[in-house]
């Protein structure tokens, strides 16, 4: 049975590896502290589906408020699901959760920003309901 939870700090090495899978090596050093933040943040959520003491994929999520617009929104900054448990369910289960949690914060819409690289990624989200938007750009702030 698929039990979706929030991590302990013991997690680390393992949200790290599935960070690594999906193109982001390298969070050893800095996984704890960021586990910690998205855990203590009031307008974020850190999730993994753990099955029978493993965990199969995490999802990270932002509830950010609109100005302009009535209801709220709910960001994936993170979806990730073990190579070995792809196309088992796991993705759709930590979705639907996300969804869950989305509109009990008062959100009225999903979003996420999935490199154009990612086309498998692309259709598990066309299968969950989500279509393309306008351009999303991005600034670094680091030299």
């Amino acid at each position: 049975m698929i039990e979706i939870k929030s991590p302990q700090i013991t997690d680390a090495p393992v949200i790290s590896d599935l960070l690594a899978s999906l193109g982001y090596p390298g969070t050893q050093p800095f996984i704890e502290r960021r586990i910690e933040q998205l855990l203590a943040h009031r307008d974020a959520e850190l999730l993994v589906a753990v099955d029978d003491g493993s965990i199969l994929g995490v999802i990270s999520l932002h509830f950010i408020p609109q100005i302009a617009l009535a209801g709220d929104y709910c960001r994936i900054s993170a979806l990730c699901v073990s190579e070995e448990a792809r196309n088992g369910g796991i993705g759709a289960l930590l979705e639907e959760k996300a969804v869950e949690l989305a509109k009990q914060r008062g959100c009225d819409r999903m979003e996420v920003h999935s490199h154009s690289r990612r086309v498998d990624a692309h259709r598990f989200y066309y299968r969950q309901g989500y279509v393309d938007s306008p351009k999303y750009l991005c600034k670094s702030l680091t030299d």
